[in-house]
């Protein structure tokens, strides 16, 4: 080895040094995060609020299955015991009768600083006879056993209105003593984790323990088992999920490769030198996504691993043309133009608004770059004199006869390609999935458990939200109060079917005192209450009780957070009042009404309107369904844009290479007709687009036009056994990259499915293709 060599190889192994520190620093997130906009609007900032802190990110939601229902109300109870000591749960709800009574305990004890019903009005005669006369006609209801044992200290029914407003209609059935699904064969319970939904190993942390403590209860009857759902597990599966595959695939796929280049290299150490530029691009594009972002998501990992199949073929080619002695100037002119073409697609990426995909174009082009210099300033150096090679003449001349016969088919290919563009031209925009969970990396049997579990629990319909923020607790309860006036009239209208806000369970510190104010002093209130009760069948001495509650509430303390430990209210509370860095963000979920012109729709513009008149000039309404989809719309418009710019760079570049239109047109037709043909095989196949067959469509792209490069003009001027020998490398190499993404297709992931085949299906192509319409049909070869 010349001191230069050793020079070279010392500085490559630093460097791969330098990026291993790197990587083992960066962390590897697998939510929808890296998939927002990375400068949101503020109906945007809210998604992504939701997804990171709110309640859609925090709620565990926990079935408990087999057995029988005595067994599993007996493990929800004693799992819900187990997991309100956990300092990781900031509440649990399963049906405990524990909680329901502190639950009934809070309201009552606090009923007249709740009650949005305590007014002066409600405490005139007039006020305390229709009150009292009312709580009187509901004793023959539902609700008559808690109302009657209530009625000689709350005759006025705020404890019960207050529980009919916190449990509304979406509480589960209870059967055991523990909440049940409706069928009758899961008990339920639902969690809120103290982390936030982004902390990944936090939730991965908290749903480990709920495991340990469910298998951790004595006796339990066999076949019983856990399922969970919600954002954070989903986070938690897909991550670990991400990772598992990542490392089978890549394995899989380096087996694969390594297996077909023994067999040509017939060499251990040729072997490693082809695979240090697959080496490379992996080190150097994790780093650099990790130095670029701080972090890395799990697809970027996936997407990047598959690079082997492209980083090898430069070592490829480059052992090949040595073993037959072609022109270095010529073969690295050809190799430098595919790289550059390669770039021009990927460059368009990084500048995407969307971090995602930024990321996928910085690992693409750093780990392209990183393999073309490795390959043509390292291996050159570090290759034996002697490339012991398998003698391919017989499979090459095979393979010219085949590409000859390809060639003659120009015209039923260009027809192919026609009619792959009809098929793709007449659905038009509705070939594309334009729903974010198109990138949802969770498999389909998860999801449909995710809504089993949901519908179960009657859990919150989360996709209207109204927002608003303000600079500390009190300010941003006082906004809710403001903003509940502008709801409450809203489903007086019939506009909204109801909503929730803290306010709820713990209304501003003005608003308990206005409450307090409210109540009249105890003689005035004895007098009233004597007025009150003429003609009603109850004598007021017996309702004492009421008035001792009356003075006592005028003259009590104030609620706060802590009042509420215990509580189910507490879930509602964190839930909905977010402390941000700066701010607290208040969520209000709103229930759109069955009825009017637009059932189950809000007209959130008008909406956002009419809070912002209020008084709440930062107050945003949301459609979370809409808001995705727009997003989503944006992403690919935006991703199709990009696309093409890359598009019109990479004609460019080639015609400022190849100089000749004709040349230029060649070498783009079969990339083009590529293109084409796996979109139109995808919708026919009735698989609707998403980002990620766009950004398998790019690689396709990149890795076809080394092809189309090599069967341009390049291989005339070559002797038949160097072109046979070329195409030999042209074979093996798309074989390489055809097999990884072949492997990758076979994911469980579907974003990763979706990658896999659109490669390998369209690399494939790319070859046939460029050997037809890149070719010179009909030439003499010297």
């Amino acid at each position: 080895m010349s001191r230069r060599t050793g020079l070279t190889v010392a500085a490559w192994l630093l460097s791969l040094l330098a990026c291993a520190l790197v990587i083992a620093r960066t962390p590897v997130v697998a939510d929808l995060s890296a998939f927002m906009p990375k400068m949101p609007t503020a109906r945007q900032q809210l998604l992504m609020d939701q997804f990171r802190d709110g309640i859609i990110a925090r709620l565990i939601m926990v079935g408990i299955e087999g057995a029988d229902p005595a067994e599993r109300a007996r493990l929800s109870l004693a799992l819900g015991q187990t997991l309100r000591r956990d300092p990781a749960f900031l509440s649990v709800q399963n049906g405990d009768a524990a909680t329901d009574d502190k639950d009934r305990a809070y309201f009552f004890e606090h009923r007249y600083l709740l009650s949005p019903g305590v007014q002066a009005q409600r405490f005139s005669a007039d006020g305390l006879h229709a009150a009292i006369q009312a709580s009187l006609n509901n004793l023959g209801g539902s609700a008559g056993m808690l109302l009657k044992r209530l009625f000689l200290r709350d005759p006025t029914g705020e404890t019960l209105s207050l529980i009919e407003q916190f449990n509304g209609d979406s509480q589960p059935p209870a059967s055991n003593g523990a909440w049940t699904s409706r069928d009758g064969q899961r008990a339920l319970l639902l969690l809120q984790t103290r982390a936030a939904g982004s902390d990944t190993d936090a939730q991965a942390r908290a749903i480990a323990r709920i495991h340990d403590a469910f298998n951790a209860i004595p006796q339990r009857a066999s076949g019983t088992r856990l399922v969970m759902s919600g954002t954070g597990v989903f986070s938690v599966s897909s991550r670990a999920t991400i990772e598992r595959e990542v490392a089978v695939l890549a394995s899989a796929s380096t087996v694969l490769v390594v297996t077909m280049l023994l067999l040509v290299y017939r060499s251990i150490g040729l072997l490693l030198l082809g695979l240090v530029p697959v080496v490379s691009a992996a080190a150097v594009g994790v780093a650099a996504v990790g130095l670029i972002f701080g972090q890395v998501h799990g697809l970027t990992l996936a997407f990047g691993t598959t690079l082997v199949g492209e980083a090898v073929d430069y070592a490829i080619y480059l052992f090949l043309q040595r073993a037959t002695g072609q022109p270095p100037d010529r073969f690295w002119r050809t190799i430098r133009l595919g790289v550059l073409t390669s770039l021009a697609g990927f460059l368009a990426l990084t500048t995407s608004g969307f971090p995602g995909l930024a990321q996928l174009g910085v690992y693409a082009v750093f780990g392209l770059v990183a393999a073309a210099l490795v390959t043509r300033f390292g291996l050159p150096g570090m290759m034996p004199a002697h490339l012991p090679l398998r003698d391919l003449s017989a499979l090459s001349a095979r393979l010219d006869r085949a590409f000859a016969a390809v060639r003659r088919q120009r015209g039923a290919l260009l027809g192919a390609t026609l009619a792959a563009v009809a098929v793709v031209a007449w659905p038009g925009h509705t070939i594309w999935s334009r729903q974010l969970t198109a990138l949802n990396p969770v498999p389909k049997a998860a999801q449909d458990l995710d809504v089993s579990l949901r519908n179960d629990l009657g859990a919150p319909d989360m996709r209207f939200i109204a927002s608003l923020a303000a600079p500390d607790e009190q300010a941003a309860l006082e906004a809710a109060e403001r903003a509940s006036v502008v709801l409450r009239q809203a489903v007086q209208a019939g506009e909204l079917a109801g909503f929730k806000s803290p306010t709820m369970v713990l209304p501003s510190l003005a608003t308990q005192r206005q409450r307090q104010a409210a109540l009249p002093e105890p003689d005035e209130a004895r007098r009233r209450l004597d007025q009150a009760m003429a003609g009603l069948p109850v004598r007021a001495e017996r309702l004492q009780p009421f008035i001792d509650d009356l003075a006592a509430a005028r003259r009590g303390a104030l609620l706060t957070r802590r009042d509420l430990a215990g509580s189910s209210a507490a879930m509602l509370v964190d839930s909905l009042l977010v402390q941000r860095a700066h701010d607290v963000l208040v969520l209000l979920p709103l229930q759109a009404s069955d009825h009017g012109p637009h059932p189950a729709e809000i007209d959130t513009e008008a909406l956002s309107r009419r809070l912002r008149a209020a008084g709440l000039p930062q107050a945003t309404v949301i459609d979370i369904l809409a808001e995705t989809s727009g997003i989503f719309s944006n992403y690919l418009n935006e991703t199709l844009t990009m696309s093409m710019a890359g598009s019109l760079v990479i004609v460019v570049l080639l015609l400022a290479s190849l100089r000749s239109w004709r040349r230029t047109l060649r070498v783009v037709l079969p990339l083009a007709c590529t293109v084409c043909c796996v979109a139109a095989t995808l919708v026919a196949l009735g698989h609707p687009l998403t980002i990620l067959h766009l950004v398998g469509l790019l690689l396709v792209v990149a890795v076809g036009s080394n092809y189309a490069l090599f069967f341009d003009g390049s291989l005339d001027a070559l002797t038949d056994v160097e072109r046979h020998q070329t195409h030999a490398s042209l074979l093996l190499a798309n074989l390489a990259t055809v097999g990884t993404y072949g492997l990758l297709g076979l994911s469980s992931i579907p974003v990763l499915s979706a990658l896999g085949s659109t490669v390998a299906l369209g690399t494939f192509l790319a070859l046939i293709l460029s050997a037809a319409l890149a070719g010179t049909p009909g030439k003499a070869r010297a």
